[in-house]
């Protein structure tokens, strides 16, 4: 492996060198330099091996398009990145990357010993086909086949590194900071708009760090570095290099993923986020994707040391690397030249030019052929030879369409083959909007389609190539875009830039074999998923006309470059395969995300502790102090039960239960869903949204609601107060808030937009402490003078507004547990105060806590339902005996009323909620138990339902259960039974599921 470095040149530091390892053995860069230019400067050739043959893949490109240079980051097990891209990978110093793939290493691996043996018994749909049976050979088949992808592998101990994440808004975003970018970027920011400008590439400038055309006479890198001082100079500018916008979605949303430190070291600086993730809103978007260069496809052009043309340049002017001593030029257009004439200039040997035009005059033609470059015209390279590495080509004469090798071969001697087939523009965030990419003959590639995004294009990305029309349109879009946004601009001079005279491009994708393609050695188009150009017109031959379907079928584009190399070949062979223009055949559309992402950028700092996030009520710290066991429900740490000397659970809640019915006990009940909502047209839409009417709650009012799905199943439930003319405050579920609000949101945007109503998220505002029990009114009467608690004054289900304990409150006369109980909701800050003052005057009550398993308990007691426990997403209010909260003469239909009447719904062996007395009154029946009419029928048993809650209620001396049971409220009185995985069989009598207080005296006192 020889030095490649040229010993001047390029954009990189020679002044800082790095060393780096590449599968154990060490070498040498610069900084500046990427992984990619590093590799081929040490004479790197074979960098991994391809998925399906095993075959030694080289460098093809210089950034996101590369398919090959895919490596294993790390030097420990803690720091390993699988596939990582060598061409955008920054070197710095002690990076050490390994291959995914080889064995027993990359140079020899002997699973390429069976791909040039079996490659022809593998073609498109060979897996589909082979390993279908037998299927208990499936967890094998997938373990080899994974092994063989040769796909990196995930680190196995936990990212020591921190992610996080940011959001923005502005006026203008621009994708890209080529060219074209960076004038967009400069007419807008001229304004004094907000302008984003974000890069993938360690620097902005595009192809102007490694172009030779001078801007105002000047090196084109003088105008990017003049570019760049200007925008950075603006505060309204946000400028993002090393930063890929991976997709773009509706409204103008963006996601950019900034990798912060990955050039630094494999692990980040202290207090420095490894990567970021950006989410941004912006008002007008200007696309300045540029476009990659195509391989043209020919035999055995996967040989490392076959190169896209422009990349070659790059690795010359951009990093001082001529990667080979001599060189092949294959294209089918005049730009290609610029590349034979860099590599003569950085002194190389240049064997030819291989152009499949007939008759080329264009300029950077007649410049090549000035310094003495041979020039084959009409002819093309239809085969690379070589095993490591490309040692020659063979050249043939093509016919006028290029569809047909003519005579025989020469062959030319060299160790690097350049091609191009033209530029396929970077449509892909286009394609994220849902726009079809259109085709263009003139160019010979797609475009981006129509949109009804707020989107302008500039450059390449639209088939613009001449840099002199890509400035141009680059300062029009930034004009139009921050116009558009509001603001006003002037015109732009545009830099003075050489007009080149080129002749028009032959569209040349399958430079043809003097074989047929089937019998010809393979024609890649696909590097990465080993697709050739035989694979294609197999799957066209066995019926696989949509290109989508042969993409599948053949796995073009299926890899982590998402083809951008290859897929417009693809297209092209697919479509002359089946007698179709490519238009006729279409293209595939590109999904989100542009290039991969890490999972540390997409989770930023929500893994570990913040991953499953812990809230907290604001007198937490309270029921750390009483010795409180928690529980977790929703997001939220509740108190489960407050032992005392030693008590166990079953100890604690029996004493928490009996507090509560004889005197008075306190939950704190701040973690239920509390959602503000306000509008001219609340009522209309509460009264859609629940079953019941809502049309004539008074202020001061509070009424229960249960909400159900569209199938007339439960959703949740809750009480929901009048507090003005068109205010309400509605309550749910402690772990249903997200869901609800979601759901009212949901309904309000695509259902209902014409409503005039607003919804406010306010758990977090309000502390809620709930007393109950008998004693509850006089203890609150000791805290408050502003409210009359006269029960005629103050009835059950109303509220009021006052003060309690010197706090501004709202006090809710509702009751979960049956008994008395007030609701005291103030501003959450003064919940602790309230609660320490009701426990100050409440000790002579024996004020009690209690917590969720209390709680649960009293609720049961009086057949008070949890939605969750006690439903299951296929009960309706009918099933729970509820009809009393369905309005009957509704103007508008509620949600849920259509899918009631189904006659799913009206069977009378539906599961019905019913109450448990077991036969043993000391046996708590297990929840979740499964119910059966005889323990004696053979197995499987006929089930008919199943406990949805049970406990032992030391108020009525023995255990109960609700429950879920076919038919139940026909079955009152009959014996059920409940065989256990034990074996044992246990039975309890249907009753009623109220088994406190029937009549609800004790709430009403």
């Amino acid at each position: 492996m020889s030095q490649q470095r040229l010993s001047s040149g390029g954009r990189i530091d020679r002044s800082r060198p790095l060393s780096f390892t590449f599968n154990g053995k060490q070498y040498q860069g610069y900084a500046g330099d990427t992984l990619a230019s590093a590799l081929l400067a040490n004479g790197v050739d074979v960098l991994g091996r391809s998925f399906k043959y095993s075959r030694p893949r080289g460098i093809v490109a210089a950034g996101a398009e590369e398919p090959n240079a895919i490596l294993q980051l790390g030097a420990t097990e803690v720091t390993q990145v699988p596939n990582v891209r060598a061409t955008q990978q920054e070197l710095f110093n002690g990076l050490a990357c390994a291959s995914t793939n080889g064995w027993p290493n990359v140079d020899f691996d002997l699973m390429g010993v069976v791909g040039k043996i079996g490659g022809s018994f593998m073609p498109p749909g060979f897996y589909y086909k082979t390993f279908m049976y037998p299927e208990s050979l499936w967890p094998t088949y997938e373990k080899y086949i994974r092994k063989a992808a040769g796909l990196g592998r995930a680190p196995r101990e936990k990212d020591p590194d921190t992610y996080d994440r940011m959001h923005h808004h502005c006026d203008v975003m621009v994708v890209g900071a080529g060219p074209a970018g960076l004038a967009a970027a400069l007419s807008a920011a001229r304004t004094g708009a907000r302008v984003i400008i974000a890069d993938e590439q360690s620097e902005f400038g595009g192809c102007l760090l490694h172009t030779r055309e001078l801007i105002d006479g000047k090196p084109a890198v003088e105008w990017v570095a003049a570019a760049v001082k200007e925008l950075a100079g603006y505060p309204e500018v946000l400028m993002l290099p090393r930063s890929t916008v991976n997709g773009y979605h509706d409204h103008n949303f963006l996601t950019i993923h900034e990798r912060r430190t990955d050039h630094l070291g494999e692990r980040a600086p202290a207090n420095m986020s490894r990567q970021r993730l950006h989410k941004v809103r912006a008002e007008q978007v200007v696309l300045a994707t540029g476009a990659h260069e195509r391989p043209l496809v020919f035999a055995n052009n996967d040989l490392p040391g076959v190169m896209v043309a422009d990349a070659v340049s790059i690795y010359i002017n951009r990093y001082g690397v001529r990667p080979g001593k001599r060189l092949v030029l294959m294209t089918s257009n005049d730009y290609a030249y610029q590349t034979a004439i860099d590599w003569l200039d950085a002194g190389g040997e240049v064997v030819a030019v291989v152009d499949s035009r007939r008759d080329p005059k264009g300029e950077r033609v007649a410049q090549a052929k000035a310094k003495g470059i041979k020039v084959i015209a009409g002819s093309g390279v239809i085969e690379a030879q070589g095993k490591q590495r490309v040692t020659g080509v063979l050249v043939a004469t093509l016919d006028a369409k290029g569809e047909k090798a003519l005579g025989s071969s020469q062959t030319l001697s060299c160790d690097t083959v350049a091609s191009s087939g033209g530029w396929s523009p970077v449509v892909h965030l286009s394609c994220h909007t849902g726009s079809r990419p259109e085709w263009r003959d003139d160019i010979i590639g797609f475009v981006p389609g129509k949109t009804v995004q707020k989107q302008l294009c500039a450059g390449a990305v639209q088939g613009t190539y001449a840099l002199a029309n890509v400035l141009a349109e680059g300062f029009q879009a930034g004009s139009a875009a921050v116009e558009q946004a509001g603001f006003s601009s002037k015109p732009a001079t545009v830099p003075q830039v050489k007009v080149w005279q080129e002749e028009a491009p032959m569209a040349l994708f399958l430079v043809p074999h003097l074989k047929p393609t089937s019998r010809a050695p393979k024609q890649f188009v696909d590097l990465q998923n080993d697709v050739t150009a035989a694979g294609i017109e197999l799957a066209t031959r066995e019926g696989f006309e949509s290109i989508e379907h042969v993409k599948r079928y053949t796995a073009m584009g299926f890899g982590t470059d998402q083809g951008k190399l290859g897929n417009i070949n693809g297209m092209a062979i697919a479509a002359h395969s089946m007698g179709k223009t490519i238009p006729e055949v279409g293209t595939t559309v590109f999904r989100p995300n542009y290039t991969p992402i890490t999972f540390g950028a997409i989770v930023g700092r929500d893994c570990g502790e913040f991953f499953d996030p812990k809230r907290y009520s604001p007198m937490h710290a309270w029921h750390i102090k009483a010795g409180a066991e928690f529980e977790d429900v929703g997001l939220w740490k509740r108190p489960w039960y407050f032992p005392k000397n030693g008590e166990d659970m079953h100890q604690a809640v029996q004493r928490e239960s009996k507090a509560v019915r004889d005197s008075v006990g306190i939950l704190d009940a701040s973690t239920l869903g509390k959602i503000d909502i306000q509008g001219p047209d609340a009522r209309e839409f509460l009264n859609r949204v629940y079953t019941n009417a809502w049309m004539k709650l008074e202020v001061g009012k509070c009424r229960y609601g249960i909400m159900c799905k569209e199938d007339g199943m439960v959703f949740d439930d809750g009480v929901t107060s009048c507090l003005g003319e068109n205010h309400f405050l509605m309550t749910t579920t402690t772990g249903g808030a997200a869901r609800v609000l979601e759901w009212l949101e949901l309904w309000h945007q695509t259902e209902w937009p014409e409503l005039e109503v607003y919804f406010t998220s306010v758990t977090d505002h309000w502390s809620t402490l709930t007393i109950s029990g008998p004693n509850s009114r006089k203890l609150l009467a000791e805290l408050t003078d502003d409210i009359d608690l006269d029960k005629d004054a103050f009835k059950f289900m109303d509220w009021r507004a006052g003060t309690v304990a010197g706090v501004p409150a709202r006090v809710f006369r509702i009751s979960f547990t049956g008994e008395l109980s007030y609701e005291i909701n103030v501003q959450a800050n003064y919940g602790l105060h309230v609660w320490e003052k009701l426990f100050e005057h409440g000790a002579k009550y024996n004020l009690t806590p209690y917590g969720t398993e209390t709680m649960h308990v009293l609720r049961a007691e009086k057949g008070f339902i949890i939605v969750g426990q006690d439903t299951d997403g296929s009960v309706t209010p009918e099933d729970l005996a509820m009809g009393w909260v369905i309005a009957k003469n509704k103007p508008f239909s509620y949600i849920g009323e259509r899918g009631m009447q189904r006659q799913d719904c009206k069977r009378t062996d539906r599961k019905q909620l019913v109450g448990l007395k077991p036969k043993d009154p000391r046996r708590v029946l297990p929840e979740g138990a499964q119910i059966v009419l005889d323990p004696n029928h053979p197995i499987p048993m006929p089930m008919v339902g199943h406990v949805t809650s049970s406990y032992f209620s030391p108020n009525l001396g023995h255990s109960f259960a609700m429950a879920l049971i076919k038919g139940g409220q026909q079955r009152m009185g009959e014996t059920v039974y409940l065989p256990l995985a034990t074996g044992e069989v246990l039975s309890a009598e249907i009753c009623s599921y109220i088994f406190f207080d029937p009549k609800g005296e004790r709430q009403h006192v």
